[in-house]
C-alpha cells in the first residue's frame, strides 16, 4: 500500500522534480484510465506547470471545456479532490487546466496550423491514452483511432523536437505468442511482416492493403451489412497474422508506427495488461464502467454463466488502474530527464505476483457464497451454480451440443404459444457470446514480465516508490478480488436495481 510521505520527504523526489513546471498534453480523458491519471497529476504533483486536454466536442458540448466540465470534472474519480481542499481544486481547474477542442483521428487535430504549433510548442510531453477498446470494433474505426490517429501524435513531436512522447499500448499486442513476454517490440505470431534493422516492423504496406479491403466492402456494401463485414475483416487479418482480436492487432500496428516516425527520439511505450478497479487511489475499487473480467463476473452474478472456456493453471494478468497511471507518471519524468530514446514498458503482475485464472474463480466464488447481500447492485440472489473453467474444445462441445435440442423445444414452445424462447436458451448464447469475445483471455499460455518497470521505479528511489507505486506485489489478491474489486464494482460501476411493478399493475397498464 502506498505509504504517507512526509513534507521534508518530498523535496527528493525526482518525478515532483521533473514535472515542476512542466506543461502536459493528455488524449484520452473521457476514459476509464486517462481520469486516473489526469487526477493523480492534480493531486500528487502539485507544481505542475499545466495540463492540457485534447477533447472533441459533442452535440450537447461542442466546446472542449464545457465537455470537460460537465462529463469529466463530474465524476466521481475528483471526489477525494474535491474533499481533501474543493477551493484548490477549482482554482487548478481554472488556472492550469487547459481544454483544447480537437479530434484526435484528425490531421493536426483539426486544429488551423498555427494553434497546432503552438499546442505543439507549449506543452513539454503528451500521454496519448486514446484508443477504441472494442475488441471486434470495426476495421476501419479500429485502424482510424488505434494506429493511423498516431501520425498526429508524431506530427506533434516533429514540430517540437523535445517533446517527449508517452504511448498507452496493452501487454496483449503479444498475440498469439506463448512463453515469456519482455518488454520488447514483440514479433508477429502468424503471417510475415518485414522488420526493419532499427527493430521494428515496417507496416506501410500491409495498412494499405487493409485499407484496399475496407474500400473493396464499402463499394460492395452498407448499413448493417457493412458493419458486418468490417468487423468480419478485421478479426480475420488479426487471426492472419497472430492476433486473437482487432484492438490488438491495431494497438500492435500502432506502436511499429511510432516506433518508426520517433525513432532516436523520447519515446516511450507503457503496456497495461487487463486494467481493473483501484488498488488505493483515488480511492479503493474505484472504476467507471464494466472491463473484460467484470463482463464475465456480471454475467455470473447474475446466474446467466456457469461454464467458461479457461485453463484453470494460466496466469489470468490483472492490474490495478492506478498502478498502471503511476507508470505512466514515472514514464513522463524519465522522458523528461534521461537521454532520448525508445523504451517499453509492461505494467502487470503475471510475473511478479501471479494468480491464476482458478484461484480468481474461487476467490469470486467464495465472497459471493459468504457476503454476496453486501454487493446489492452485483448479485440480486446468492448463486447456488458453481463457475467452471473448462477447455476450449469440450465447452465447444458441451454448448453447441445443449444448443441445439433446446432451440428447436423453443421454436415448438413459440409455436404453441408457451413462450418465444427459454431462459437456459438465453443463458447459452449469453455464454457463447462473451466466450467469442474473452475466451482468449482465460486460457492464457504466456506470462508477462515487467523487470524494466521494476527497475525504473527502483531508480526513481524510495520517496516516488512510494508516491507513485507500480509493484504488482503490493496486491493481496484474496482481499483485492473479495473485498476491493466487487465493492467497487458494486458502488461505482453498476446501478441499482429496478423495483418491477406488481403483476396485476403491469397488466393493467399493457391493458390501457
Amino acid at each position: 500500500m502506498v505509504k504517507r510521505i512526509k513534507e521534508a520527504e518530498v523535496s527528493s523526489s525526482k518525478v515532483l522534480e521533473q514535472l515542476r513546471g512542466k506543461h502536459v498534453l493528455i488524449t484520452g480523458t473521457t476514459g476509464f484510465l486517462g481520469k486516473v491519471v489526469l487526477e493523480k497529476l492534480i493531486r500528487a504533483v502539485p507544481d505542475i506547470g499545466g495540463i492540457h486536454l485534447l477533447i472533441r466536442g459533442n452535440k450537447q458540448h461542442p466546446d472542449a471545456r464545457g465537455r470537460f466540465l460537465e462529463e469529466i470534472a463530474t465524476s466521481s474519480v475528483f471526489d477525494r479532490l474535491r474533499q481533501e481542499n474543493s477551493e484548490a481544486f477549482e482554482a487548478f481547474l481554472e488556472e492550469r487546466l487547459h481544454c483544447v477542442t480537437g479530434e484526435v483521428t484528425e490531421p493536426d487535430f483539426g486544429l488551423p496550423p498555427e494553434a497546432f504549433r503552438n499546442l505543439a510548442g507549449g506543452i513539454d510531453a503528451v500521454i496519448n491514452s486514446a484508443a477504441s477498446v472494442n475488441f471486434r470494433e470495426e476495421l476501419d474505426k479500429a485502424l482510424t483511432i488505434n494506429t493511423l490517429c498516431l501520425n498526429n501524435i508524431a506530427e506533434l513531436a516533429r514540430q517540437n523536437p523535445f517533446l517527449s512522447v508517452v504511448q498507452v499500448s496493452t501487454c496483449y499486442v503479444n498475440g498469439k505468442n506463448s512463453g515469456q513476454v519482455t518488454e520488447s517490440v514483440i514479433k508477429p505470431a502468424g503471417a510475415e511482416i518485414p522488420r526493419s534493422q532499427a527493430g521494428y516492423y515496417e507496416i506501410e504496406e500491409l495498412v494499405r492493403v487493409l485499407n484496399d479491403s475496407i474500400a473493396d466492402l464499402r463499394s460492395r456494401y452498407t448499413g448493417k451489412s457493412l458493419d458486418r463485414k468490417l468487423v468480419d475483416l478485421g478479426m480475420r487479418e488479426a487471426n492472419r497474422y497472430g492476433w486473437s482480436d482487432t484492438y490488438t492487432f491495431t494497438k500492435w500496428l500502432g506502436e511499429q508506427l511510432l516506433l518508426k516516425a520517433l525513432n532516436g527520439r523520447a519515446f516511450t511505450i507503457v503496456r497495461p495488461s487487463i486494467i481493473e478497479s483501484a488498488l488505493e487511489e483515488p480511492a479503493p475499487g474505484w472504476i467507471e464502467g464494466v472491463k473484460v473480467a467484470d463482463a464475465i463476473i456480471l454475467a455470473y452474478a447474475r446466474e446467466k454463466v456457469t461454464l467458461f472456456p479457461g485453463k484453470r493453471s494460466g496466469i489470468v494478468d490483472v492490474i490495478p488502474v492506478d498502478l498502471v497511471a503511476n507508470t505512466i507518471i514515472l514514464a513522463v519524468a524519465e522522458a523528461l530527464d534521461e537521454a532520448p530514446r525508445s523504451r517499453i514498458y509492461q505494467c502487470c503482475s503475471g510475473s511478479s505476483n501471479p494468480v491464476s485464472v482458478g484461484e480468481f474463480i474461487d476467490h469470486l466464488m467464495a465472497e459471493a457464497k459468504t457476503n454476496y447481500a453486501a454487493y446489492e447492485k452485483l448479485f440480486y440472489r446468492r448463486p447456488v451454480k458453481p463457475f467452471i473453467a473448462v477447455n476450449r474444445t469440450l465447452f465447444d462441445a458441451l454448448v453447441g451440443g445443449a444448443r441445439i435440442p433446446l432451440s428447436l423445444t423453443s421454436r415448438l414452445m413459440g409455436a404453441l404459444g408457451r413462450g418465444s424462447e427459454f431462459k437456459v436458451l438465453q443463458n447459452l448464447d449469453t455464454t457463447r457470446s462473451l466466450a467469442s469475445i474473452f475466451g482468449f483471455y482465460t486460457a492464457p499460455d504466456y506470462i508477462f514480465h515487467n523487470d524494466d518497470l521494476l527497475a525504473l521505479a527502483a531508480r526513481m528511489g524510495e520517496v516516488d516508490k512510494a508516491l507513485f507505486p507500480v509493484d504488482a506485489g503490493l496486491i493481496d489478491w484474496a482481499v483485492y478480488l473479495r473485498k476491493i474489486h466487487l465493492a467497487g464494482l458494486n458502488r461505482y460501476a453498476l446501478k441499482a436495481k429496478k423495483a418491477r411493478a406488481p403483476r396485476g399493475i403491469r397488466g393493467r397498464k399493457k391493458a390501457a
